[in-house]
């Protein structure tokens, strides 16, 4: 099939894939296809997805933020019920072929780590906003539930479902932001056994990272000077843990590990080798998760160079968000778009980035750019859908079925980052009023 006869918004997901991945992918839409008619919501909001984004019809929401939070985290609580255990569900894909849904429940795939750990902190965050007491013994009960994963050396793996052909994080990757998670929660709700568990990590990624490798490492072989851009996401939990317990050792790791990422920064803004799946065009959830951990660590560690790495990277960035807030999803080294669909995923921590941006610098720029990032998933975000997994989600890609990044469902990781996006922004509203 030669892909350059299909129109450029079903085109996109194709361009920049071997021609075996290109035939793949478009399988798996077409595939996905037979199953809208039995899924008539889903239909639904699929469809108009599409003719959104053919028509840049979507409509930015200003405000409201606060119903979106409780829409947003109410939807998070369903993936984490929808799961046998206390993980939470990688998302809600409720067209993935027969063949792909033997581990699934009724759409909702199983529960991982790495999803289990960010969403916990989006809604420890919440509680906290709000004084929801139970959604802290949910966090809790998250929290438990990853130390049960835990290998005697301290590691965390995250699980990799073959339908899903994204590369799962190496477990130094997966561990660290486990480590996050907890830290996050035991800054607020001491806990022997969720602390030994983050002691246990920590130690783990501090072999894992130095030029001697752990024995239990995934990858031996990788010294600290060959890491690409987008580890320094597992030295946040790193040095959070260490700033938390007054671990030196860690917070100097986690800083050498922050430079080591910023020296990839080039004069464009843009860093070497920043997504594990697509180096050439990363996603900006890989670009997101960088500019973030950079930041944080920045924030923390007083390092003013690890700030502006973060400004830098997001000021491109900034230039190329539609005044409706739409972002393309993937970016070529020169900031060119490589992709026609949005991340959603990528769109929410970048929003978060720039809120965080504004808050340290005081530069509205930021503060404008994310409110247009967030005003447009807002505008995308399933609201009209009562009595149905998907109210309250963002999906992974818009257009929401042919887009690129976790097409055709809604996984996690978007709704994670929405819900941190708009206590951040619910906030500083507050703080301005």
């Amino acid at each position: 099939m030669n892909t350059t006869r299909l129109p450029k918004t079903l085109r996109a997901p194709y361009g920049f894939h071997a021609l075996r991945g290109r035939y793949q992918i478009l399988f798996d839409h077409l595939s996905r296809l037979g199953c809208l008619p039995r899924h008539r919501g889903f239909a639904r909001i699929a469809w108009r997805d599409q003719f959104r984004h053919l028509t840049g019809g979507v409509q930015p929401v200003v405000g409201a933020c606060r119903q979106r939070a409780h829409a947003t985290a109410e939807w998070l609580v369903r993936a984490w019920e929808a799961s046998p255990d206390d993980g939470v569900s990688l998302g809600y894909f409720p067209c993935d072929p027969p063949a792909e849904n033997r581990l699934r429940q009724h759409g909702w795939l199983p529960s991982s780590p790495v999803s289990t750990s960010a969403a916990m902190i989006a809604l420890l965050h919440y509680a906290i906003r709000f004084s929801d007491a139970l959604m802290r013994e949910r966090a809790l009960s998250m929290a438990h539930w990853l130390t049960h994963l835990q290998t005697p050396s301290g590691m965390i793996q995250d699980i990799h479902l073959p339908d899903r052909p994204q590369h799962p994080p190496s477990a130094h990757l997966a561990t660290g932001m486990v480590l996050h998670g907890f830290a996050a929660l035991l800054q607020h709700e001491p806990d022997l056994r969720i602390e030994h568990s983050a002691q246990l990590a920590a130690e783990f990624l501090m072999h894992t990272l130095n030029p001697e490798p752990h024995p239990d490492s995934p990858d031996p072989s990788l010294p600290f000077q060959g890491l690409k851009a987008h580890p320094v996401a597992c030295a946040w939990g790193l040095q959070r843990f260490g700033a938390l317990k007054g671990v030196a050792r860690y917070q100097e790791m986690a800083l050498r590990l922050a430079r080591h990422t910023a020296s990839l920064q080039q004069g464009n803004g843009w860093f070497v080798c920043n997504d594990p799946e697509l180096e050439l065009t990363p996603s900006t959830e890989a670009i997101g998760q960088t500019l973030h951990a950079l930041l944080e660590i920045g924030i923390t560690g007083g390092d003013t160079a690890l700030i502006d790495a973060a400004r830098r990277g997001m000021l491109p960035i900034i230039d190329r968000i539609r005044p409706h807030g739409f972002l393309s999803g993937r970016w070529r080294a020169d900031w060119s778009p490589a992709s026609s669909a949005a991340c959603l995923t990528g769109s929410a921590q970048l929003s978060v980035v720039c809120y965080r941006l504004f808050q340290t610098l005081g530069d509205v720029t930021f503060l404008e750019a994310g409110d247009r990032l967030l005003n447009f998933l807002k505008g995308v975000q399933v609201i009209d859908a009562p009595d149905s997994p998907m109210r309250g989600a963002l999906a992974g890609s818009f257009p929401l079925f042919f887009g690129e990044y976790h097409s055709a469902g809604f996984p996690t990781s978007a709704s994670h980052q929405l819900l941190d996006a708009l206590l951040l922004q619910d906030r500083i509203i507050a703080s301005r009023a």
